[in-house]
């Protein structure tokens, strides 16, 4: 029952002011985001890849209306590639890029046709720094107004770089087909059930809807050529993930688990121990108000110590 309301202070002004004055880390906050800095998320990295799993990195920020954030973000990604690549991290990780963040969301009159080729050619800079560094890129999925646009910078990108990765939502009915359009030879899928606060018209409503939607786009994703990354912390999907793959024939290793960082790390270090591999999402950076408000809105449960923090700072 909370979770729409959470969804809805995500984009409360006046909530967000107060709860970004906290220091990143205080309380609740610190649990889910390990810092604000390149350095700090090379050291959660590090620390990550030592325990056995893989990563990616996620710079936090989202609908982007100005050009010269758009360009920061761009380079902020381009510094951590680099900082990754002389740690000798690329081989364990990689990175996620939501393209509001890189310029999606820009009006058409931004110059350089509009928010979509802008987000084009942002990603396609990030792509570049990414291979030069050893790794990839994953491109993030947002609510469904850009779902149209998103697939269709990613298959720009993909006549380059055809190991840019692809992130599918179960909540949305298209899902589905999207997912056996995306089961070819090469290509990198994460199916997550999506965080996003979606109208019925686009998005099934009830729990148990999103969740058999979720295991009809796993069996598309497992029986396919493709490399499913498998994103849920669900024990049920899980288990029913390992369950199909078993089915359709999966080596480990011709797919991967996928959890957020800060949530069930002792089940992300079971399944790695296991020899399934595992990538953990690490956001990190100033701009975690929205990312933090989605995460209480999957587990509301955390509300109550994100509360006391919040009380604590008074």
């Amino acid at each position: 029952m909370l979770r729409q309301p959470l969804l809805m202070l995500a984009r409360s002004q006046q909530v967000k002011n107060l709860v970004t004055a906290m220091p990143v880390s205080s309380g609740i906050v610190h649990n889910y985001v390990p810092g604000e800095t390149t350095e700090e998320a090379v050291t959660a990295t590090a620390e990550l890849v030592e325990d056995g799993l893989t990563v990616t990195l996620d710079f936090l920020g989202e609908d982007t209306l100005d050009a010269e954030q758009a360009d920061a973000t761009v380079a902020a990604y381009v510094e951590l590639l680099q900082a990754l690549s002389a740690a000798g991290l690329t081989r364990r990780s990689e990175v996620s890029v939501k393209l509001s963040a890189v310029g999606q969301a820009l009006p058409d009159d931004a110059g350089f046709g509009g928010g979509h080729k802008i987000a084009l050619e942002n990603a396609r800079t990030i792509c570049r720094a990414a291979r030069n560094a050893g790794t990839t890129v994953t491109l993030d999925m947002e609510d469904h107004t850009t779902t149209d646009s998103t697939l269709a910078i990613l298959r720009e990108l993909r006549k380059d770089f055809p190991e840019t990765g692809a992130v599918l939502q179960a909540a949305l009915h298209r899902t589905e087909s999207d997912c056996r359009a995306l089961a070819y030879e090469g290509s990198r899928v994460r199916l997550c059930k999506g965080a996003y606060l979606e109208p019925e018209g686009v998005a099934f409503q009830d729990r148990i809807d999103i969740d058999k939607s979720y295991v009809r786009c796993l069996k598309v994703l497992l029986a396919g050529d493709g490399y499913p990354m498998i994103a849920t912390h669900d024990p049920r999907m899980v288990a029913i993930a390992a369950s199909l793959a078993s089915r359709f024939g999966r080596s480990k290793g011709s797919y991967e688990y996928q959890m957020l960082y800060g949530i069930r790390p002792t089940e992300q270090r079971r399944l790695a121990r296991a020899g399934e591999t595992v990538r953990v999402y690490i956001p990190y950076g100033t701009e975690w108000y929205g990312y933090l408000m989605r995460r209480l809105a999957e587990k509301p449960s955390n509300l109550s110590f994100f509360v006391k923090s919040l009380i604590s700072k008074k």
